[in-house]
């Protein structure tokens, strides 16, 4: 399924392709994962829950969701908020709505 990887450290937003809840953890680094709802359409950014005591590389923020330290995940879920599915964040408007600290 269609999802976002961003990289505070080098400021990158890249489209990626992951299968499930274990490509997230691959992709970040580390398995104690939290989520925040991004966008209106069912979208969540995916971060390591720890991420501020590990001191993670890079810190952003998206709208007005809590700052996030070291890498992230956009995907979308379904209705119930447990099943991932393609995200519909568009990663064209993604990069004026991210700001980098």
């Amino acid at each position: 399924m269609k999802a976002i990887l961003i990289n505070p450290e080098n400021r990158s937003v890249e489209a990626i392709d992951i299968r499930d809840r274990d490509d997230i953890v691959k992709l970040i680094g580390f398995d104690t994962l939290e989520s925040d709802t991004v966008g209106t359409e069912g979208d969540r950014l995916y971060f390591d829950e720890a991420c501020f005591l590990r001191g993670g590389a890079g810190r952003f923020q998206i709208d007005t969701v809590i700052p996030v330290s070291g890498k992230a995940v956009i995907a979308g879920t379904a209705s119930d908020g447990a099943t991932l599915r393609d995200a519909a964040t568009d990663i064209g408007t993604l990069h004026s709505r991210i700001k980098y600290m």
